[in-house]
């Protein structure tokens, strides 16, 4: 395994002024890190998106710096086909700027909330047209030699039973898990076991530690069955890190593994400390 960083860790500096996206690169590099990884790009069309990611790519290059990983929001659950297939379109657009970044894993999201009425009632009902959007994707990533997958975040696509039928609806051999070993914490999930259940198809695979507890505290946002988390240093919070990282080599994982931080300390601080962690581990 490597270890890279997520740029969203660096965002505490980056939303202050501290360092710009350029930046996050060199700092990466200084700390250590094998690769970086990033965000939806800026900019108000495809165009700037890909202009901004060649910018990336030019400074990733002369630093001797990876970008292993592209990292996106999206909705793939959709009412209707012009719906989806405006999604999926945008979703392509997305693989051609991860493509210009130099990376061979785009994660995507599935859907980010369930509804009143209809199909979007169950996360079930809308599984065969998440599922179908998902391989378009994949399928025309597979042009690019990226391979598409989807993260156990956003409450809805979380539980890992869940992530696991969606990996079975797709069934392309392009497609995969990004296994972010803290999440399932929001979904009062036990990380081991969710872990253990989705690393034969983890094709990425994010490095996070959280605090969990059964009464509201400051700064900790409410799981679904309404208990409480918090980011937390990696190896400092209530995540079994260490098993996660051991279940993920059993089952033969050897990619990329990427601290994504999101604690309250200082994050240069947080991510450095997780960072001598991590890599004692791997």
């Amino acid at each position: 395994m490597k270890i890279s960083v997520s740029a969203y860790s660096f965002y505490q500096y980056i939303n202050s002024g501290k360092l710009s996206l350029f930046d996050t690169i060199s700092k990466a590099d200084r700390m250590g890190f094998d690769a970086i990884e990033f965000l939806d790009m800026p900019g108000g069309s495809l165009s700037e998106q890909k202009d901004f990611a060649l910018k990336l790519k030019n400074e990733a290059d002369r630093l001797g710096m990876t970008i292993n990983a592209y990292t996106i929001g999206a909705n793939l659950w959709r009412e209707t086909g012009e719906e989806s297939l405006a999604e999926v379109e945008r979703l392509k657009g997305q693989v051609e700027v991860a493509s210009i970044l130099g990376c061979h894993v785009m994660r995507h999201d599935a859907c980010y909330s369930t509804g009143r009425t209809g199909k979007s009632r169950s996360f079930d009902m809308m599984l065969p047209t998440i599922a179908e959007n998902a391989r378009k994707v994949a399928e025309y990533a597979a042009n690019f030699g990226i391979k598409t997958c989807v993260e156990n975040h956003g409450y809805v696509a979380q539980d890992s039973d869940r992530v696991e039928r969606l990996f079975n609806a797709v069934a392309h051999d392009n497609f995969g898990i990004l296994v972010d070993i803290g999440n399932f914490v929001c979904v009062d999930e036990d990380n081991v076991t969710a872990v253990s259940r989705l690393a034969p198809y983890a094709v990425h695979a994010h490095a996070k530690d959280m605090y969990k507890s059964a009464v509201p505290l400051p700064g900790y946002g409410q799981t679904r069955g309404c208990n409480y988390f918090k980011g937390a240093i990696l190896g400092e919070g209530d995540v079994d890190v260490r098993k996660c990282v051991d279940v993920l080599k059993r089952a033969g994982y050897d990619g990329y593994l990427s601290i994504e931080f999101e604690g309250s300390e200082d994050c240069v601080y947080g991510i450095e400390k997780g960072y001598e962690y991590l890599k004692n581990l791997v």
